[in-house]
């Protein structure tokens, strides 16, 4: 301080040690009001903690949805800390009435709201799709071009696991606004393939080989929905049959289903003697070839 009086004059030193020590005078008697304060903090940690651990326990015995237990614990927590950071905020700066602290919390808002818009939206329909649950954890869904296993949904974004191993993480406004194919929705899922046999083969018949062999596979389930079976175009070289069943709405299970079902309607128009036809082309030559024995050719 010293030091400070001789390198500056007088009428400098003054005003400028008046000045620190009033800071010193206020921060000491703030000491006090700033513990309060911390110590107001540490409560409103306590009971934030607790009332998440009374609601998670309660919702579990009530049935609820663990989406929903997760909501309700981030806006009750929410809502607990903000109530808390105000009550800090007014005791160590008394002026600050809860009227003036809120008007000013609502101005930032609305400055932070303009600059992460992008976040605030992912952030709202993550709590909508907690709340509605259009799709659960380890639902197969399709969105956007991504489809695969849900893993996770956060209060951000939803991590889907594609088939293929690769994760995708997707931000929940995208699945909010974008149309969400839920495929294992319903525990039961149609699939179909198309299947050919000859024109010189009976339909009917043909239709019931068909048929019968989809209901021996093991994986067909036709006490859910019976299987369909209908002609239903004359091909190139075929009459062409639509099959139709039922299965397990995993992915896993239609791709097995339809291995299944391949095998066994082509083992059954074999054994019954029924064409499956290749691609037939026939040529049409407008005017008369020549025809050239070997020994002419070679002449």
């Amino acid at each position: 301080m010293e030091q400070v009086e001789n390198a500056l004059p007088d009428n400098v030193t003054a005003p400028l040690i008046q000045q620190l020590s009033g800071w010193v005078d206020a921060g000491i008697s703030a000491l006090p009001r700033l513990g309060v304060a911390i110590a107001v903090l540490l409560l409103t940690a306590g009971l934030v903690w607790g009332l998440k651990f009374l609601i998670a326990r309660v919702g579990r015995r009530a049935g609820l949805r663990r989406n929903l237990i997760d909501v309700l614990r981030l806006l009750l927590g929410t809502v607990i800390w903000l109530a808390g950071l105000l009550i800090a905020l007014t005791i160590v700066f008394p002026t600050i009435t809860p009227g003036r602290a809120l008007t000013t919390l609502g101005l930032g808002s609305v400055a932070i709201g303009f600059a992460f818009k992008d976040t605030f939206e992912n952030f709202l329909a993550g709590i909508l799709i907690l709340l509605r649950e259009p799709f659960r954890i380890d639902d197969h869904v399709e969105c956007d071009g991504a489809e695969g296993k849900v893993e996770a949904i956060t209060i951000r974004d939803t991590h889907i696991r594609q088939t293929d191993g690769q994760l995708v993480v997707m931000p929940n406004a995208q699945l909010f606004h974008n149309p969400v194919t839920v495929r294992t929705d319903k525990a039961y899922r149609r699939t179909a393939i198309m299947v050919g046999v000859a024109y010189a083969e009976n339909v009917d018949e043909a239709r019931d080989v068909i048929a019968q062999a989809v209901r021996q596979v093991d994986m067909v389930r036709d006490d859910v929905r019976d299987i369909q079976v209908f002609a239903k175009a004359f091909g190139a070289s075929s009459i062409d049959f639509e099959v139709a069943w039922w299965t397990g709405s995993a992915p896993v299970d239609i791709r097995a289903s339809r291995d299944k079902v391949v095998a066994a309607i082509k083992a059954a128009l074999d054994e019954a003697g029924i064409e499956i036809p290749f691609p037939y082309r026939t040529l049409t030559v407008n005017g008369p070839l020549p025809v050239k024995t070997v020994g002419e050719a070679a002449e």
